[in-house]
């Protein structure tokens, strides 16, 4: 082991260590870096950081909950995101009209509630301003533009290893050392692209929907939508409010569900009935009272599973559409629906059913995916497959060798919260255990 790898190695368990730098831990870490013993030597491309509190991957609203959090603590972390700005998937790969699809007080992050004159279901909009607020208002500063490539733990030194690589200065990679590892970059951190036959030929213009903006660009002409989700769902509203012809795709059986419910939103309805009785007897609920206000959605091409809703989302992850007034569309025939796609040649597309239509452009509202797997070697906590936690909510936050997982539980923003402050008092806990807690006080 070279020098300033077994000195680093020793800091990193060193009480007196962890005090100095906390008491210059308003100093971004890279300035810090340059304040190491004279003897280290340093790579022009690559940097070794010792970082003494947690570091979390992702500066979404997980990564923000569990600073906040740890700051709550009185516990320094270092937050790495790839993009430019927090909560990057909300800021740039959303569509202009998106609200949350749930009620403000299911989805506010710990500590802060949202601000008494937001409305019920605050726009894309009124939410990044409360996240921008939430991170001033706990001094969260994130290290933008490091993207990082690969995390693994260090047997020898005990610490995780994260390198990254940053964005715009080609080469330059640097490399992190922290006790803890959170693992904050979500569950949408990768589009996915669908297989289907002919796509990559198509004529006209084609693109997801965390490139889509607004309808406007889209009027007077034909688009196909691929997905039946909240997304695409309300893609298609939004084109159709902005004269486009739109078509959508079910390639699956969806559960359509009115947002509001006897005056009540549909979830905060469910989660109270859910204290009192059985999930079964919940959906069932649901569905008896979505039948009474939308009718049979089987008639106009939108198939229910044969599981309930709330039993699909704890056993699938698979949501049910709050409907914000897209069925009406498709009931009045302004929306129309198809099967899924056989085959595309040239602009024409032939659907499963042998109709052929034409479309100028086709949206994909495929949804995405966990990245985890392409950088986090690890194979205990996170399942390879899918890049989610391995075990099933309320147990998947917490792996072994100090390796956590955050807004990752298919359990939306309330489960963030629930894991965020797991994950900030278990790190307390260690802390005061091995006597160090004093040495990351503010």
């Amino acid at each position: 082991m070279d020098h300033w790898s077994e000195s680093e190695g020793k800091r990193a368990h060193d009480p007196i260590f962890q005090t100095y730098f906390s008491q210059n831990c308003r100093q971004h870490v890279e300035d810090f870096c340059k304040e190491r013993s004279a003897d280290a030597v340093v790579s022009p491309s690559q940097r070794s950081i010792l970082v003494p509190g947690p570091i979390i991957v992702g500066a979404g609203p997980s990564g923000l909950a569990v600073a906040a959090c740890l700051k709550e603590k009185r516990v320094d972390s270092l937050i790495l995101e790839r993009s430019n700005c927090i909560a990057s998937l909300w800021q740039l790969k959303t569509y202009d009209r998106l609200s949350l699809h749930l009620p403000r007080r299911f989805c506010e992050l710990p500590l802060m509630p949202f601000p008494a004159d937001y409305p019920v279901y605050p726009s894309k909009k009124e939410f990044v301003a409360y996240l921008e607020k939430y991170a001033a208002w706990f001094g969260i500063r994130p290290a933008y533009n490091h993207t990082v490539v690969c995390a693994e733990y260090d047997e020898k030194r005990l610490l995780w290893r994260v390198r990254t690589q940053a964005t715009g200065r080609m080469g330059e990679e640097v490399e992190y050392m922290s006790q803890w590892l959170v693992v904050a970059t979500g569950e949408n951190a990768e589009v996915v692209q669908p297989e289907i036959d002919g796509l990559k030929e198509f004529k006209g213009t084609v693109m997801h929907t965390s490139a889509y903006k607004t309808g406007r660009m889209f009027a007077g002409k034909r688009v196909l939508v691929v997905g039946c989700g909240n997304s695409g769902m309300e893609v298609c509203l939004d084109l159709c409010n902005n004269n486009a012809q739109p078509h959508i795709v079910v390639r699956d059986t969806v559960h359509i569900l009115p947002r509001e419910m006897l005056g009540q939103s549909t979830f905060g309805l469910s989660m109270w009935l859910l204290k009192w009785l059985p999930v079964h007897v919940v959906d069932l609920f649901l569905l008896l009272v979505a039948r009474a206000m939308l009718g049979d959605t089987a008639r106009l091409g939108l198939k229910r599973p044969t599981v309930g809703p709330l039993e699909l989302k704890s056993l699938s992850g698979k949501t049910p559409v709050l409907d914000v007034g897209t069925f009406a569309k498709i009931r009045s025939g302004d929306i129309k629906v198809r099967p899924d796609i056989k085959h595309i040649s040239g602009r024409q597309v032939e659907f499963l059913d042998t109709l052929s239509e034409d479309f100028d452009a086709i949206v994909l509202a495929t949804g995405y995916k966990s990245n985890v797997p392409f950088w986090l070697k690890d194979q205990e906590l996170f399942s390879e497959k899918d890049g989610l936690p391995r075990k099933a909510f309320p147990n998947g936050w917490k792996g072994e060798r100090g390796l956590y997982s955050v807004g990752l539980t298919r359990r939306g923003l309330m489960g963030t919260s629930l894991d965020a402050r797991r994950i900030a008092h278990d790190i307390e806990q260690q802390l005061r255990t091995e006597g160090r807690y004093l040495g990351v006080l503010l």
